[in-house]
């Protein structure tokens, strides 16, 4: 069903979130009218489907949009999840190191 894959998308990043140490509010939008209206509001046009509302998980950082599920887990396989989260990938992390390689390549 849709909502089993909505909570096992939302325990996945949560997940990869508390691991890794990353601070994170979890946004009820089911018990919670203002939270789905704001979501709704906050996610770009761009990244909307084309009918109907965007559904959760979609990741924000504060009132920065990140993007949805789909655009986490390939950041993950990329190792770029903190580059997609608008943060500065910790020191001696995968990420950091592939940044590092990048930049020396450059």
């Amino acid at each position: 069903s849709v909502i089993s894959v909505i909570k096992k998308q939302q325990q996945d990043v949560m997940g990869f979130l508390a691991a890794n140490k990353i601070e994170f509010e979890e946004c009820d939008i089911a018990a919670n009218e203002a939270n789905r209206k704001w979501m709704r509001e906050n996610v770009p046009e761009e990244s909307r489907p084309a009918t109907g509302n965007p559904l959760p998980p979609q990741i924000f950082n504060e009132a920065k949009y990140c993007g949805n599920y789909e655009a986490f887990f390939d950041a993950r396989e990329e190792n770029a999840v903190y580059a997609f989260l608008g943060l500065t990938a910790p020191p001696g992390s995968k990420e950091a190191e592939a940044q590092a390689k990048k930049e020396a390549q450059q």
